[in-house]
């Protein structure tokens, strides 16, 4: 950016929440053009939040209607991430609010997403459909790392949750908690869990409890973003509906619900819906504004 140039304005909304104070906040820049990637970082990095959203033109021939097509980059505090769940709701919310609900398509870096907004009572709820989504098995010495970072003994996994790393437009590692009270007590080994999830090219954990049938409490640190833990994290959420359709813990055609946020006071609701014949995965949640 240059030193003239005036800063954009930095929008702030939460997602997978229709209240303020709870769900995951995002930082929203509709027009990026006059940043630089450093100026993005350093956007981001003062807001402090796991992602913050940056939107520009759309490729030349990306398609989709005038002001309704954009290329999306994220960035956490300590580096651009390939696909954000909780900041794509949040942009999509920001941009409905100011032209409606309706259809938007989004140029990632890990490709094309398209989302689309209702509105009921005032409360804007988004819907992403992620890219078509991968399972992959996790080395055994790669699970023992992670579980020594978490301080999770293996006894304390679900086995009837097979750990995998699950791919919708980022990379995360599923593993699954026997208890609430074992996802609710995380007080993980930060600098090495990064390290970790820096050689296996992670975004977060995915952690999860199965409460019922098609009901799931998660959480997901995210030291590779410089967070601890993120509030509500789509692109995870995706990528578990995914894992758990895969691996045939849930019904080809189904929608579940992901609780979180709890422990950390922020409560957020993602809804995750799977469709049979279609591999992709769809993520809903309201968002709203912050101030």
């Amino acid at each position: 950016m240059t030193t003239n140039a005036p800063r954009p304005e930095v929008l702030r909304y939460t997602a997978f929440s229709s209240a303020p104070d709870g769900g995951n906040p995002a930082g929203v820049v509709l027009d990026a053009t006059a940043l630089d990637d450093s100026d993005m970082l350093a956007i981001a990095a003062e807001l402090g939040y796991s992602e913050s959203a940056f939107l520009t033109a759309p490729p030349e021939g990306f398609g989709g209607q005038e002001a309704r097509a954009y290329s999306i980059r994220y960035f956490s505090p300590k580096a651009e991430v390939p696909f954000c769940g909780h900041a794509t709701v949040a942009t999509a919310v920001a941009l409905a609010e100011r032209t409606g609900p309706g259809k938007l398509v989004f140029a990632t870096r890990a490709g094309t997403v398209p989302v689309e907004v209702t509105e009921d009572g005032g409360t804007f709820r988004a819907t992403l459909t992620s890219v078509e989504p991968h399972i992959e098995e996790i080395a055994d010495a790669d699970l023992t790392e992670a579980l020594a970072a978490l301080g999770w003994p293996a006894a304390d996994l679900d086995p009837a949750f097979p750990p995998r790393i699950a791919f919708a437009g980022a990379r995360h590692l599923v593993l699954a908690a026997a208890t609430r009270e074992r996802l609710a007590d995380l007080a993980y080994d930060f600098a090495r869990l990064e390290l970790l999830m820096q050689r296996l090219d992670l975004t977060t954990v995915q952690l999860v409890w199965r409460e019922a049938a098609t009901v799931f409490h998660v959480r997901d640190p995210f030291p590779v973003g410089g967070v601890v833990e993120d509030p509500a994290t789509g692109a995870a959420a995706a990528a578990f509906g995914a894992y758990a359709r895969e691996l045939g813990l849930v019904p080809e055609d189904a929608v579940l619900t992901l609780h979180q946020g709890e422990d950390l006071g922020r409560p957020g609701e993602l809804t995750v819906t799977l469709r049979e014949g279609d591999p992709r995965v769809r993520v809903s949640g309201a968002g709203t504004r912050i101030g």
